[in-house]
C-alpha cells in the first residue's frame, strides 16, 4: 500500500514496525532461555511508544521498561493493562500511591526509594511489586550488592515487598571483552546467592548478544528493536527508520559567494545549492554543518555551511540539472545513510540522532508483514 507525504510538510520519517517486530524475534531466539521484554523509554527512543508498544504486543511481548511514572501511564492508556511495565528510575516522592493504583512496577535504586515503598505498602497493608537495581559497577544507579544480603535477611522487608525482579545494568556490553563484563558479572551474582529464587536481569541491547551466562531470565533490549546493532556483529537487525527531507529552494552561487550564517562555507567555484526544510530544531545535529550531507539516487550531496533553526544548505552540483527540483525529497537517513554513520559525522552516537528527531516530523508506520500504513504527525 503506498504511502502519501502530506505536502505541509517538510519532513518525513518512516517507521518500520514489521522491522522492529523482526528484531525482537531475533532477540528473543538469540536469548531463548530467557524472556525478551523491551524498552520503550523517551517515547520508544523518539519513534512513539504506543505504536511500537502495540506491535511489540502483538507479537508476543508482555514486559516493558520505561524510565518515568509519566512514561508508564501513557503507555498503559495506550496498550491496556495486560502487559507488566517497569519504571527504570524509580519514583519521586509523592508518587507512590499513583504507581500502586496504576498496577506498574518501580524499581527500587535508592535506600530512601526503598523506605518509600515500604512505608506505601503498609499504608495498603499488602505486599506491593517491586524490582530492585543493584550497581554492579556502574555507579549510576542502584544499591550495593550487600545491601541487598541486609534486605534478604529483613523478614519485614519480605512482608512488605513482593520482589519480581532483581536486576543491574552494564556499562560496556557493546564491548565484548571489556573486563567490566565480567566484573559486573560477578557482582551481581554475589546479589543473586542473597536472593535465591528473584528472577534476574542484567542484559541490555548489547548484554543480549554478550553469552547466555547474561542472560538470566529476562532480557530488556532497547536500541537494538531499532535497528542500531549494539555491536558490529549484531548483524541480524534490520534498520527501522528513514529520513527524508524537502528541498525548498534551489540556486546557483557564484565564486566567492557565502552561504549560511557566519559565511563559514564560501563557494571556490560556481556551485548550484538546495535548502532543505530540516535544522536543529527538528534534531538535525548542529555539528554536522559543513560536515554532514544528504543523498538522492546514490549521490552524496555534501552540506554546505551551518545548520539553522529551520534549515540547511547542500551541495547538489554533482547532480544532473533536471535530476532534482524544488519540492523533491532528499534521503537523510536511509540505504545510503545509516543512523550510526549520521552519528559518527556529528560526534555522537546513535540513540541521540533517533531520540533528538523533532515533532515537526510527518511520521509514517509502515508494517510490511500486517501491509498496515498510517501517517500522523504534528503540523509545522
Amino acid at each position: 500500500m503506498a504511502t502519501t507525504i502530506c505536502p505541509s510538510y517538510s519532513i518525513c520519517l518512516t517507521i518500520d514496525l514489521g522491522a522492529i517486530r523482526a528484531n525482537y524475534r531475533a532477540i528473543a531466539e538469540r536469548i531463548a532461555s530467557a524472556e525478551c521484554g523491551a524498552v520503550v523509554k523517551a517515547d520508544a527512543y523518539g519513534l512513539g511508544a504506543a505504536k511500537v508498544a502495540s506491535a511489540l504486543l502483538a507479537e508476543g511481548c508482555r514486559t516493558f521498561f520505561v524510565a518515568q511514572l509519566a512514561e508508564a501511564v501513557a503507555l498503559q492508556d495506550a496498550i491496556g493493562t495486560g502487559s507488566t511495565i517497569f519504571i527504570l528510575n524509580g519514583l519521586d516522592p509523592g508518587c507512590e500511591a499513583m504507581c500502586a493504583s496504576r498496577g506498574f512496577i518501580p524499581v527500587l535504586n535508592s535506600l530512601s526509594q526503598i523506605e518509600h515503598w515500604r512505608a506505601t505498602a503498609r499504608q495498603h497493608g499488602i505486599p506491593l511489586p517491586a524490582a530492585l537495581q543493584v550497581d554492579s559497577g556502574m555507579s549510576r544507579l542502584g544499591i550495593d550488592p550487600e545491601i541487598a544480603g541486609t534486605l534478604a535477611a529483613d523478614r519485614s522487608f519480605k512482608r512488605e515487598i513482593s520482589l519480581r525482579l532483581l536486576m543491574t545494568h552494564l556499562a560496556c556490553s557493546d564491548e565484548p571483552a571489556h573486563p567490566a563484563n565480567a566484573a559486573q558479572l560477578a557482582r551481581f551474582q554475589t546479589a543473586r546467592s542473597y536472593m535465591p529464587g528473584v528472577p534476574a536481569s542484567a542484559a541490555n541491547s548489547g548484554g543480549s548478544f554478550l553469552s547466555p551466562d547474561f542472560h538470566f531470565d529476562v532480557v530488556r533490549p532497547g536500541i537494538a528493536l531499532f535497528g542500531v546493532p549494539p555491536r558490529p556483529d549484531a548483524s541480524v537487525l534490520q534498520p527501522v527508520v528513514r529520513l527524508a527531507a524537502r528541498i525548498l529552494q534551489i540556486r546557483d552561487v557564484t565564486a566567492g559567494e557565502g552561504v549560511g550564517y557566519g559565511h563559514d562555507y564560501i563557494a571556490r567555484e560556481p556551485r548550484r545549492l538546495a535548502t532543505l526544510g530540516i535544522g536543529y530544531a527538528d534534531g538535525w545535529p548542529r555539528h554536522l554543518s559543513d560536515a554532514g550531507a544528504a543523498w538522492h539516487n546514490g549521490m552524496r550531496l555534501p552540506i554546505a555551511g551551518r545548520i539553522s533553526m529551520d534549515s540547511l544548505t547542500i551541495d547538489i552540483s554533482a547532480l544532473p540539472a533536471d535530476a532534482i527540483s524544488e519540492g523533491d525529497f532528499v534521503e537523510l537517513v536511509g540505504p545510503s545513510q545509516s543512523l550510526e554513520q549520521v552519528a559518527g559525522e556529528a560526534g555522537t552516537i546513535a540513540y541521540e540522532i533517533l531520540t533528538r528527531l523533532g515533532r515537526r516530523h510527518q511520521r509514517i508506520y509502515i508494517d510490511r508483514d500486517r501491509t498496515e500504513n498510517s501517517a500522523s504527525g504534528v503540523s509545522p
